[in-house]
C-alpha cells in the first residue's frame, strides 16, 4: 500500500511538536486528520497542509479534560466513516510541579485531561481501523510520553506517574491487538525545542543574566550529546514509526533524549 492512500489521526496538532508532525507525513504523503482543541488554529493548519497538494487534510476539535468533547469527536469520526491506519497520540503536557503530593483535585484534573480523555480518543479511533496482516496492511499507533516515563525528576511529580501509567497502557493494548495487525510503541521525549519551550530558556536566561545561547549550553552539559531535540527530529522519528521500520516493533518505549536517560 502506498502512503498515500494512508490516513493518520495526530492529536495536538497544532502546537510545536504536533505541527512538525503533520508537516513531515504531509511531506510524505500521508492523509491527516488534526485534532486539538482551538478551531482556528486547525482551520490554519490545515489550510497551510493544503498548499502542499494532493492528499486530504480536515479537523476535528476537541478538549481531552472534557467527556463531553471526547464524545462528541468520537461520533464525528465514526459520521464521516474514516479508516485510520495510524493514531500519533500527544497526550497534554504537564507543568513543573514542586509539590510531591498533589491535591486530590488537581489529580483528578490531571488524570482526566491526560490519561482518560486521550484513552477514551484512542478507543474510537482503534475502532475504525482496519488492518489486514495477511495482506500486508497493518495500524501503527504512536504515543508521545517523556523521559519521566523512565527517569523521575524532581519538578515532575505528576508528569511521572503519568506517563509511567501511559507506557504500562501502550504495552497492554500491544500485547492485546498485536495479533489483529495493531502497534503501539511509545516515544518518550527529553526537552525538545518547541516555540514555547525556545521562550521559556530565553526568560531563564534572562533572570539569570546570561545570553540565551550560554543558558542553553548549561542546561545541555549533562546531556551526550549537548543539545535539546527538535520538533523536527521528533517528526522524523514519528514517520520511521508508522513506517514499515516497525512491522516486527509493537510495546517498546524509543527514548528520544540525546542520551539523557541512564536506565531504560
Amino acid at each position: 500500500m502506498s502512503e498515500t492512500s494512508k490516513v493518520v489521526l495526530v492529536t495536538g496538532a497544532t502546537g510545536g511538536i504536533g505541527s512538525a508532525v503533520c508537516a513531515r507525513l504531509a511531506h510524505a504523503g500521508y492523509s491527516l486528520i488534526l485534532a486539538a482543541r482551538d478551531i482556528g488554529k486547525l482551520q490554519g493548519a490545515c489550510a497551510n497542509l493544503r498548499r502542499l497538494g494532493g492528499q486530504s487534510f480536515h479537523w476535528i476539535s476537541v478538549d481531552m479534560s472534557s467527556d463531553a468533547s471526547v464524545a462528541s469527536f468520537s461520533h464525528e469520526l465514526a459520521a464521516e466513516g474514516s479508516v485510520l491506519d495510524g493514531v500519533v497520540l500527544m497526550p497534554p503536557q504537564m507543568r513543573p510541579t514542586g509539590e510531591c503530593q498533589p491535591p486530590a483535585d488537581t489529580w483528578r484534573q490531571l488524570f482526566q485531561s491526560n490519561f482518560i480523555g486521550p484513552l477514551e480518543l484512542l478507543k474510537s479511533a482503534i475502532s475504525t481501523m482496519q488492518p489486514e496482516p495477511s495482506q500486508g496492511r497493518r495500524a501503527k499507533i504512536v504515543i508521545i510520553s517523556a523521559i519521566t516515563s523512565v527517569q523521575a525528576l524532581g519538578n515532575y511529580a505528576t508528569s511521572n506517574v503519568l506517563r509511567c501509567a501511559w507506557l504500562a497502557q501502550a504495552k497492554t493494548l500491544a500485547f492485546a491487538m498485536g495479533e489483529r495487525g495493531i502497534h503501539v510503541n511509545t516515544l518518550s521525549l527529553g526537552g525538545t525545542l518547541t516555540p514555547d519551550y525556545v521562550a521559556s530558556i530565553g526568560q531563564r536566561a534572562t533572570k539569570v543574566g546570561m545570553t540565551f545561547d550560554e543558558r542553553l549550553a548549561e542546561e545541555t552539559s549533562n546531556i551526550p550529546l549537548r543539545k535539546y531535540g527538535s520538533p523536527e527530529e521528533v517528526a522524523l522519528a514519528v514517520e520511521v514509526l508508522l513506517s514499515p521500520f516497525s512491522d516486527h516493533m509493537t510495546g517498546v518505549n524509543l527514548l528520544h533524549d540525546g542520551g539523557f536517560t541512564r536506565t531504560y
